[in-house]
């Protein structure tokens, strides 16, 4: 099958069939594009949603262009980004027409409370994985445990985290303790 119209069919289903927004599409993701399809490595998948979460505007967008990108270049990102897209489009426009006659009605308003409590298993889950593919253990958990306090609790903005751990990350990297990477010496 064509890549352009396979990776826009698969993020067209992503985006039509998931509620939550970007993060509760990173399994699906994931599944659909490292495990299944092995497109890309689960290192570059943590790196592309790295690099789309410090980025600029919608998380969902950013990841399927940064994929469609590693995948097919500039091409590859447009289509997987109009297939992220297109179906939350259809959706806000047939909610748009139709929701203002039935938002007082009781079986809408119960079938939103019940879609919320799945809304954030399916943002947990992610949390998980992206903790086990970043090595997180029991020397460097303060790190999240203090990023989501400073977020969470003292309001501090996301931007001077991502600044903040980036900094450290450098820092650690160039005078850290050293690891031996057992390859052998170029000549």
């Amino acid at each position: 099958m064509n890549i352009y119209l396979e990776s826009f069919g698969i993020f067209f289903k992503i985006g039509a069939f998931t509620i939550g927004g970007g993060y509760a599409m990173v399994p699906l993701i994931e599944n659909e594009i490292v495990t299944k399809r092995q497109w890309i490595s689960q290192d570059d998948f943590m790196d592309l949603m790295a690099i789309s979460q410090s980025a600029p505007g919608i998380f969902a967008v950013n990841i399927s262009i940064f994929i469609g990108y590693k995948l097919r270049g500039v091409l590859g990102s447009m289509i997987t980004a109009l297939g992220t897209i297109l179906p939350s489009f259809i959706i806000i426009l047939t909610i748009a027409l139709f929701f203002s006659n039935y938002k007082d009605n009781v079986i809408v308003e119960n079938i939103f409370k019940g879609i919320r409590p799945a809304v954030v298993a399916l943002i947990a889950a992610p949390t998980f994985t992206m903790a086990k593919a970043a090595k997180i253990n029991r020397f460097n958990i303060w790190i999240p445990i203090v990023s989501a306090i400073l977020i969470w609790l003292l309001g501090f903005s996301p931007i001077w985290i991502i600044a903040a751990a980036g900094i450290g990350g450098f820092v650690w990297g160039k005078w850290g303790p050293k690891k031996k990477n057992n390859l052998p010496p170029t000549k």
